[in-house]
């Protein structure tokens, strides 16, 4: 894989599970690599702020797994924090009834290995270790959802379902951090490896940037993480276009 070369015009936005760090069995079994906080963080100056962590996940969840002043959007969008450090906007969105959780939790502890992972405005079943759950998850959380499928939508992830509010989007999160200095006026290169990052990489394009998918550009996220390191590798030059590494079909601007 090629250098990323100089990112001086760059906003970058990235995805942290399966992108940033591999998949764990566990969304709390994941494992950082010790150097990682630290070259988000120098890629987050070199880029004056215009660095983006952009994730399903809570923030306080991220703020644990990566303890450095970044840009976040956590829950899919839902939660959104682009300045570091500063509260999080408070979005007017709906919860889920207690009902519809507590009959994921009958259904995952049926299910030796199932989890069920809280938001703060939805809730996601994982059965990355009980496999045989995936299509009884659907169902259920399907028909849950089309009890308000106005204000709910189910969404699917690598060995997960999810159910979270519409109105939020980790395209909806490019949109928004993409109005704001300091990444305004920059070119969006959204990362991620999964179906909930599409969203997000096709706000990017649309805004003329790029959006890749890591497994078809990278490869691995330890390959991407190499990728970033070499943005940030002397000499720097800001001034310099954007070069970037060859896109797959579909994946440019």
């Amino acid at each position: 894989m090629p250098g990323l070369g100089p990112i001086g015009r760059a906003a970058l936005l990235l995805d942290f599970d399966g992108t940033l760090v591999e998949i764990a069995p566990r969304p709390d079994a994941v494992r950082v690599p010790p150097d990682l906080p630290g070259l988000l963080h120098r890629l987050s100056g070199a880029l004056q702020g215009a660095l983006a962590i952009v994730s399903g996940r809570p923030l306080r969840d991220l703020d644990q797994f990566l303890p450095v002043p970044l840009a976040m959007a956590g829950d899919h969008g839902a939660s959104l924090r682009p300045e570091p450090g500063r509260p999080a906007l408070d979005p007017d969105l709906p919860n889920p009834p207690a009902a519809w959780r507590a009959r994921a939790a009958a259904l995952v502890a049926a299910h030796p290995g199932a989890l069920i992972e809280d938001k703060d405005h939805g809730f996601v079943v994982h059965y990355r270790q009980a496999p045989d759950l995936g299509p009884a998850a659907e169902a259920l959380l399907a028909s849950l959802v089309a009890e308000d499928a106005g204000a709910f939508t189910l969404l699917e992830a690598r060995m997960a379902w999810e159910v979270k509010p519409r109105g939020a989007s980790k395209g909806t999160a490019t949109a928004a951090l993409m109005g704001r200095p300091p990444f305004q006026g920059r070119v969006p290169v959204f990362i991620g490896d999964d179906v909930t990052d599409e969203e997000g990489m096709a706000v990017a394009r649309r805004l003329g940037g790029f959006g890749f998918r890591l497994q078809d550009a990278f490869g691995t996220p330890a390959a991407l993480r190499d990728w970033l390191a070499s943005a940030v590798a002397p000499p720097f030059e800001p001034a310099r276009p954007l070069a970037t590494p060859p896109a797959p079909d579909g994946a440019g601007p």
